[in-house]
Parts: structure tokens; sequence; C-alpha cells
């Protein structure tokens, strides 16, 4: 049996539910392509209390994507041949609360899109229906609206929303790789934020940015202000915006 996808929009029902209780609980932590946007790390380190460069070391990957040229970050899985998410027990994900939003969205893919012309956003949903999965024989069911807001979805998505931006700006004014130093201002601003904060009181990154003190000091001492700042950084060090 296939894998089985169909379109669909917010106000769209579909029969999903996933528990313990499904007997293929914990089937879909393993196999792992697991691909981090900058919140999914940001809410991660947090949550395991280490730094942004301990994680990355420890438990992510990092290669140059073949379409954008712009690093992607991936979840190291453990070992072959299950290739689990490290974060997966007997008993279900150790860090649910702060999971990834691929994950929060499951079995639902969203696919959004920018406007050169406006900046607007518009979006669908994917439903992918996975021959493994007995979720879908569970009875329960939501419209897409109200399963993302029970996963905690929205917040993920405004945060990927930002990065979908660069990676437009990225498409439009700089096709092709970055270069080194490029790529590693890219991973510093959006993945490693413990080491922006650095750089930042080191060599006066921000100083380039219209800012007031107040906002800088902001984003020093929180780190979803901080991410913010990476995001226009970025923007401005790579692109000129």
């Amino acid at each position: 049996m296939d894998n089985h996808m169909e379109l669909l929009g917010r106000n769209d029902v579909f029969q999903f539910a996933c528990s313990n209780k499904v007997p293929c609980f914990n089937a879909c932590c393993r196999d792992l392509n697991q691909f981090l946007t900058p919140y999914d790390l940001l809410r991660l380190k947090k949550r395991l209390q280490m730094s942004s460069g301990a994680f990355l070391k420890q438990y992510a990957t990092c290669v140059s994507g073949p379409e954008t040229g712009l690093p992607i970050v991936s979840l190291k899985p453990e070992t072959a041949p299950e290739l689990r998410c490290p974060f997966v027990t007997p008993d279900g994900c150790r860090v649910y609360e702060d999971r990834p939003s691929s994950c929060r969205t499951y079995p639902l893919a969203r696919l959004a899109r920018r406007s050169r012309e406006t900046g607007q956003i518009t979006e669908q949903f994917l439903l992918l229906q996975e021959p493994h999965c007995r979720g879908f024989e569970q009875p329960h069911t939501q419209t897409i609206d109200q399963w993302l807001a029970d996963q905690g979805v929205e917040i993920y998505n405004q945060f990927n929303d930002l990065l979908l931006e660069i990676i437009s700006l990225k498409n439009r004014l700089k096709p092709g790789p970055l270069d080194i130093r490029e790529t590693y201002q890219f991973t510093l601003a959006l993945y490693d934020l413990d080491h922006f904060k650095v750089q930042i009181k080191k060599n006066n990154l921000l100083k380039d940015l219209d800012l007031d003190p107040d906002s800088i000091a902001l984003a020093l001492s929180d780190d979803i202000a901080l991410l913010k700042l990476g995001h226009l950084w970025i923007k401005k060090v790579l692109f000129g915006c």
C-alpha cells in the first residue's frame, strides 16, 4: 500500500488520533529524516537545558540544501537499522511539549508560499496517510484549524514564515550556494543563538541595524526576541535588506 496524500484547507475535516493506545505508537519516530527549523532548535535546547552549540554538536547534522543553497539542519538519528529519534522512549516522546513543528503537524504537511509582490503568505495542507499509521482508524475527527490549535503549531509557523522570507530573498537575490562566511553567519544567527549572543556583545554585530538600546537589551535577555533579531540581521548582512 502506497502513501496517500490529500490537499486540504483550514476548514476541512479529517479523521485521526494518536496515543499510546494506537497499535503503531512510536512507529513514526523511526527511519528518521527530521529537518529542524530555527524555532524547533530553540525550543529543544531550552527543554534539554543545553546551549545551542552543545545541541548542534550532539543532536544535529548540517548540510547545504540542493535547491536553496542554504544550510539545512537535521536531527541526528540513533544508529542503524532503526534510525530512531534520539528523544523517543517506549512511553513516547521525552521532549513532547517542545517537539519540532513537523512532529506537531503530522499527519499534515503545511505548504506555504510567500508573494514577492505583497509579502503575503498563502498556505495549504497535505494530509499524508502512510501505510504503517493506524491513527486514521481512530474514531475522532477535527478540522485542520482545530488540529493546529490543539497541537500548538501556530507559533512555530510564525517563525517558519520568517525563514520562508529569507528563502525567498535568497532565491531572488543570491542564487547558488552560500560561501563559507555566509554559511557561518546564517547558522550563527538562526541556529546557534547562544554563540550569536556572545558575538553581538564581543564584535558589535548589530551596528548596521537601526535598533534602539531597549530592543538590543531585550534580545540579549530573551531567546525569542533574539531569534527575531537574528532573522533581521541575516536579511541585512546577506541581502542588504
